[in-house]
C-alpha cells in the first residue's frame, strides 16, 4: 500500500557527487555521516534554525493515527514514449478549464479548491504564516552546509530567516543573498522531507514564481529514500522543475537513474511563449508519477511522458518505492554557470503552494 510515511527523525543518508558519466549532480540530501567517494561527500550535522510557527502545512483528510495519510494502489497508466524537448503540449480542456479557474481565484487573493479529477490530495503546504514565520521543522528540515554540493556552487545554505522565511501574504520566500558567510560568497537555502513526508507515486505540483540572472539554480525535486543502502544515481531521482537564470523563459523536467544521470538524465524543455520570463508571473510545475511512467506538466500542459522504454540499454528504471522532497535555489555550478556583472541580488524564489496527491 502506497502511504505517506511519518517519521519521527531524519534518516543519515549517504551524499554522492558524480553521476554514471562521471559529471556533477545536484547533491543528495544532507545529512550524511559517511565519507564519500568525492567532492561534497561530507559529515552533515542536517540541522538549523527551522524556526517559526510554520503555519500552513496540512495533512490531507484521512490522515489515521501516527499522522501516516491513507491511500490507494495506483493503477498502471501512460500515453507512449517521450515527447520531444523544448516542445509545449496542451493538456486536455477539462484539465485546461480547471486549471484558469485556479488561477482566478488565485489572482483574486483567494484560496482555490486543491480538488482534482481522478486525485486524492494527500499533503498541502499553503504557506500561509505570518510574515517573517519560519518553515514547518516536521515537514521541512533546512540544509547547513556549503562545500559545493559535487556542482562547484558558490553558495552557502542556511536556515535563517534572512534565507527563508513567510512573507505573509500566502508564499515562502527562500532568498539568495550575495554575502561573505562561512567562507562562501553567497547564501540561500534548501529544504527537505527526508525522513518526515514521503510517497510513493502520486502528482507532485508547486506554484511558484522563479528568481532570475545568470548563475540561478532553483530545483523542486524529488529523491529515492533508499539512498543510504542504494546510492545515487541507483535511488532515482525526479525534477519537477528546474530552471536556469541564463534561460529565463525555459523549465526543465528530468529523471536521473542508473545509465542516465548527471550530464545525460531523461530529460525536456517547456518554453513560455512570447518571451514570457518564469521570474515574470507564478506558475505551476507537476508530475504525475505511476507505475511504470512520469509525466511532466507546466500549468497543467504535458509536455514530456517518461517510461521504462526510455530507459537506455544497461540502464534500470528505479521509479517504485518512496520518494522525498527537496526545495532548493544554488548559486553558480557547471549547469548554470557563475552569476555576472548583469546578476542581482537578493534573488527570490517565492512559492505559493506545495500539494501531493494519490490516485483515487
Amino acid at each position: 500500500m502506497d502511504k505517506w510515511f511519518w517519521c519521527a527523525g531524519a534518516w543519515m543518508l549517504v551524499a554522492a557527487c558524480a553521476g554514471d558519466d562521471g559529471k556533477p549532480i545536484k547533491a543528495p540530501p544532507s545529512g550524511s555521516n559517511a565519507a564519500g567517494a568525492g567532492e561534497g561527500a561530507r559529515a552533515e550535522s542536517g540541522t538549523g534554525a527551522g524556526s517559526g510557527s510554520g503555519a500552513g502545512a496540512r495533512a490531507a483528510a484521512g490522515a489515521g493515527a501516527g499522522g501516516i495519510a491513507g491511500s490507494r494502489p495506483a493503477p498502471a497508466g501512460g500515453t507512449g514514449g517521450a515527447r520531444d524537448a523544448g516542445t509545449t503540449h496542451d493538456a486536455d480542456a477539462a484539465s485546461r478549464a480547471d486549471a484558469t479557474v485556479r488561477d482566478a481565484a488565485l489572482d483574486a487573493g483567494d484560496e482555490p479548491d486543491a480538488s482534482r479529477p481522478g486525485w486524492t490530495l494527500s499533503f498541502r503546504e499553503e504557506f500561509d504564516g505570518a510574515e517573517g514565520a519560519g518553515i514547518d521543522p516536521a515537514v521541512w528540515t533546512p540544509v547547513n552546509r556549503g562545500d559545493g554540493f559535487g556542482n562547484n556552487e558558490l553558495q552557502f545554505y542556511t536556515g535563517r530567516s534572512e534565507n527563508v522565511r513567510m512573507d505573509g501574504e500566502g508564499s515562502l520566500i527562500i532568498e539568495v543573498r550575495e554575502e561573505s558567510h562561512m567562507g562562501r560568497m553567497y547564501t540561500s537555502a534548501r529544504l527537505e522531507s527526508s525522513g518526515k513526508l514521503e510517497q510513493r507515486y502520486g502528482r507532485f505540483e508547486i506554484r511558484a514564481k522563479l528568481p532570475f540572472g545568470p548563475g540561478i539554480w532553483p530545483a523542486f525535486w524529488l529523491l529515492g529514500n533508499d539512498i543510504t543502502s542504494a546510492s545515487w544515481p541507483a535511488c532515482g531521482e525526479i525534477d519537477v522543475m528546474e530552471h536556469v537564470g541564463r534561460m529565463p523563459s525555459t523549465a526543465h523536467g528530468s529523471l536521473h537513474g542508473p545509465g542516465y544521470s548527471g550530464g545525460n538524465p531523461l530529460t525536456a524543455q517547456y518554453q513560455l511563449p512570447g518571451g514570457a520570463r518564469f521570474a515574470d508571473a507564478f506558475h505551476e510545475f507537476a508530475v504525475e508519477w505511476e507505475p511504470d511512467v512520469v509525466r511532466f506538466y507546466v500549468d497543467d500542459s504535458l509536455y514530456s511522458t517518461r517510461t521504462p522504454a526510455d530507459v537506455p540499454g544497461g540502464g534500470r528504471w528505479v521509479y517504485d518505492h518512496p520518494f522525498f522532497m527537496i526545495l532548493n535555489v544554488a548559486v553558480g555550478g557547471p549547469f548554470p554557470g557563475p552569476p555576472d556583472d548583469s546578476t542581482q541580488f537578493p534573488q527570490r524564489l517565492l512559492v505559493d503552494y506545495i500539494r501531493v496527491y494519490e490516485r483515487k
